[in-house]
């Protein structure tokens, strides 16, 4: 148990890292980039987004390239190097002075993001042996939710009373307590010598799997158009107090956390129904919180319905990529990692472009609309082009599980 809490303390400041700049980009914009803050805050904040961008980015190289790298080393020692990593690349955050080193920083401390959850997940489905192999995953995945909930929403709250620099510190100190945690407690786990990067990256030659991996680009990138800044929204566009951000972000916390759970249920029943008909919820939801975010009980109410669809859609988009990718499992989970966070990233960015070209700061939910909806015409490229070819994937990956393999880039070690 004390292995588990160890690794679910190193995912909890994960979650936080990730996230809680997406409520403090006013906040950033305001002390990095003043001379841009003081002509046009909108320009500011939308500069300020490119934090967003890079950290996604960060994940999207580091995912499968850190994770198949070290593979053939000690999975225990392998685990306290990433959350060292975590804990000094947060720390470079907190420090550096200029809004280049600042971006700089985001972008190192994604690229452990991804090995973290892929091998700790690993770790964890041993660790508590044969029968219960899946509760131990979930409860590392536990370090996760809590930050969606509770972590980031304090940071966010405490970066805005004392300064955002501040909440990267509390991230740093968690990062730092599960390095000693895990160097303690975590046990010995050998790695897999054999295993070699260069055999699992045929899955590229799939072309269904570049389809999988444009809904989870493209579609999911319309969820991070709206949570990255959803801050601005609520206190420029809702005209609400800073402090309302923090109770706005538990409840996208909340939808986030019940829209996984419902969605892998839903694809279940019916992958291919809950593909399209999730994208085009997110779309919807998405044109709705565009066209009352002037009112605070609406604008929850809509980036509540956002947060639900577009994690209700992670699932089945790890179902659909583990389904496609034939005995490549293993690359297909981490690259599904890196699809998510381009979504994450592209989100970010062509929401503060759209901001920056003047469209006013609801125009993120619009830009979430359109890529739910490029989402949606990728979804049915794909499976037309399935359909025609004849040949349906034989694996079928049940999408509860695939709840779990889409947060954690890996495949839980099966009963």
């Amino acid at each position: 148990m004390r292995a588990l809490l160890s690794l679910a303390i190193g995912s909890f400041g994960i979650g936080m890292t990730e996230f809680v700049v997406m409520g403090l980009l006013p906040n950033i914009a305001r002390e990095l980039v003043p001379t841009a803050w003081a002509s046009s805050p909108d320009d500011a904040i939308a500069q300020a987004g490119w934090l967003v961008s890079l950290y996604a980015l960060g994940v999207v190289v580091g995912a499968p390239t850190i994770a198949g790298s070290v593979a053939r080393f000690p999975r225990h020692r392998v685990m306290v190097v990433l959350a060292a990593a975590l804990a000094f690349f947060t720390l470079l955050t907190v420090i550096a002075p200029t809004f280049e080193l600042v971006a700089a920083s985001r972008f190192l401390a994604g690229l452990p993001h991804g090995a973290y959850f892929g091998i700790g997940a690993l770790v964890a489905a041993d660790a508590l042996g044969p029968g219960n192999r899946a509760k131990g995953v979930a409860f590392v995945l536990t370090g996760l939710t809590i930050a969606n909930v509770v972590g980031v929403p304090l940071g966010t709250l405490l970066g805005q009373q004392v300064g955002w620099r501040a909440a990267f510190a509390v991230v740093t100190g968690i990062f730092v307590l599960a390095t000693i945690c895990i160097a303690l407690f975590v046990p010995k786990h050998p790695g897999a010598p054999g295993r070699r990067l260069r055999d699992e990256l045929r899955v590229f030659r799939i072309g269904q799997v570049w389809f999988a991996l444009g809904i989870g680009a493209v579609g999911f990138g319309g969820f991070f158009a709206m949570y990255s800044y959803i801050a601005p929204m609520v206190t420029e566009v809702a005209g609400q107090p800073e402090w309302a951000v923090s109770l706005v972000l538990v409840l996208v916390g909340i939808g986030m956390t019940v829209g996984n759970v419902v969605g892998g249920t839903l694809a279940d029943k019916d992958l291919r129904f809950w593909l399209l008909i999730g994208l085009m919820a997110l779309g919807a939801a998405s044109v709705g919180l565009a066209l009352t975010a002037g009112w605070i009980v609406t604008l929850v109410l809509f980036a509540f319905l956002v947060a639900f669809c577009g994690s209700a859609l992670s699932p089945g988009i790890q179902t659909r990529l583990m389904d496609v990718a034939e005995d490549n499992q293993s690359i297909a989970a981490a690259l599904n990692h890196s699809a998510l966070n381009i979504g994450n990233s592209l989100g970010a960015f062509l929401g503060g472009l759209a901001i920056a070209a003047g469209l006013g700061l609801v125009a993120p939910a619009w830009v979430g609309a359109v890529l739910a909806l490029g989402g949606l015409v990728v979804a049915v490229v794909s499976y037309r082009a399935e359909d025609r070819s004849g040949r349906h994937p034989e694996h079928r990956m049940p999408a509860t599980e695939a709840a779990t393999t889409a947060i954690t880039g890996s495949i839980p070690t099966q009963r």
